[in-house]
């Protein structure tokens, strides 16, 4: 079973250590390791910020990693969004399917929004692939936009409206039924 749970206090430490992993920060904008009080500051800056909803992914009763809506914008109908699992042996198996299927429900369904969309690596091609096969279109190229360890990398735009996902939410829903996962 995989399911969401509002980050609690409690979450701190675990957060950091997940988002410090050599595995995780591979595929982030950011690469450097976060030092306890800059951690700290981001945490603390969620508990009163409606523009950001964080979230611990469940699996089978473990804790696996986070996923995140954030510049929440109510006017504009919009959000980014993003996910990650913290360990290597988590991924592959369909959870971060749901953790996408659950997200988009909040986006569309709970907070009314009319587009999400994100930013991928251009070299991180397993993600690449999982916003199309959701229906996520590429909005745009930003050319040597992200520098890891003194290298530019190009990102990837991608959106999905709350129509396109209303047409494409039963059969991703349905594929996911079948094989227990939701």
């Amino acid at each position: 079973m995989i399911s969401l749970r509002d980050v609690e206090a409690a979450d701190l430490n675990t957060i950091r250590r997940w988002r410090n992993l050599p595995e995780v920060r591979a595929n982030m904008f950011t690469d450097h390791e976060i030092g306890e009080d800059e951690h700290a500051r981001w945490f603390a800056g969620l508990a009163d910020d409606p523009s950001r909803r964080h979230w611990v992914v469940r699996c089978d009763g473990r804790d696996v990693g986070l996923a995140y809506l954030y510049d929440i914008d109510r006017h504009h109908g919009r959000c980014w969004w993003g996910y990650y699992l913290a360990s290597t042996a988590d991924r592959g198996r369909g959870i971060g399917s749901v953790v996408w299927c659950l997200l988009l429900r909040c986006a569309f369904d709970e907070l009314g929004l009319r587009k999400v969309y994100g930013e991928v690596l251009a070299v991180n091609a397993p993600v690449l692939r999982m916003h199309e096969r959701f229906g996520f279109l590429r909005e745009g190229l930003l050319r040597q936009h992200v520098v890891k360890s003194g290298v530019p990398h190009d990102v990837v735009v991608f959106g999905l409206l709350a129509d396109d996902w209303s047409v494409l939410r039963p059969a991703i829903e349905s594929m996911l039924h079948d094989r227990n996962l939701l």
